[in-house]
């Protein structure tokens, strides 16, 4: 796996020399635009507005907009002499309980592995696992600065960045001021949906459907095949009752609970 980030954990005055290496692997469909006519590929050039002529990628520098307009040029000497303390070393700042992080403020995954003596990191990682804590830490990468988790997970370091408190957008919306009345019998009949579907999480079991539905048009289409497009039903407007609506729910649910069941049993026979 290809090295994200190389340097080290600072663990009180013990310093344990790691690589980040990305812990997932998104697999969409990457398309490339072409022209329609006759598939050509569209080509983008970098071109300055002002002199009106094409700009190597080796004249181009970072430009913020001031507010009245003016253009502050930024060059990579002027960021390279920026105080990021944490450009080699991942900074503890403290140690919290996983409940008490908002899910939101989660971002991308790096598994953490050991470049040199393996004993400082088994340490820690198993200081983490019995505490019942995750580290707060900072780190630099890609010439950012970020706020991020250190915890273990299947006898690996991970360290998860996070978003700043500041890039988290609060939920301001005007139904959380009403008083919606929820039924006992409303209630009982979601609770009822949500123990049907309750079990423990196995990713194996869910799939890309659309990925997978993408990647069959590109066959069907590079073969020759005519592709048809199934039409949508039409929305006949119907105002379903909300606890017909849940006791529906409650049925295809238990259906398609025993129709897994049963592939389970078929395949393990």
């Amino acid at each position: 796996m290809q090295t994200v980030w190389r340097g080290s954990i600072s663990f009180g005055l013990v310093s344990i020399p790691v690589r980040l290496v990305s812990a997932t692997d998104e697999k969409d469909v990457s398309f490339r635009q072409v022209h329609a006519a006759d598939g050509g590929r569209i080509r983008y050039r970098r071109f300055c507005e002002k002199g009106g002529h094409e700009v190597a990628y080796a004249d181009i520098a970072k430009g913020y907009e001031m507010p009245d307009g003016e253009m502050v040029i930024l060059d990579s000497d002027d960021l390279a002499d920026l105080p990021v303390v944490s450009s080699r070393s991942v900074e503890v700042l403290g140690f919290v309980p996983f409940a008490q992080i908002d899910p939101t403020a989660l971002a991308r995954a790096y598994y953490v592995e050991p470049t040199g003596d393996t004993k400082p990191y088994v340490l820690l990682r198993n200081s983490l696992e019995e505490s019942g804590r995750v580290g707060v830490v900072k780190v630099a990468l890609r010439n950012r600065e970020r706020l991020a988790l250190l915890r273990s997970h299947e006898g690996v370091l991970v360290v998860q960045t996070m978003m700043w408190p500041d890039e988290i957008r609060k939920p301001e919306f005007g139904f959380l001021d009403e008083d919606v009345k929820i039924r006992k019998q409303e209630m009982a009949m979601a609770e009822s949906y949500i123990e049907t579907l309750a079990g423990d999480f196995d990713p194996g079991e869910y799939t890309d459907d659309y990925r997978e539905a993408v990647l069959e048009l590109i066959n069907a289409k590079a073969d020759g095949a005519e592709v048809s497009t199934p039409e949508e039903e039409p929305d006949d407007g119907t105002v379903v009752d909300l606890m017909e609506a849940l006791r529906r729910s409650v049925e295809q649910a238990k259906e398609a609970k025993d129709g897994k069941q049963e592939k389970r049993r078929t395949k393990s026979a």
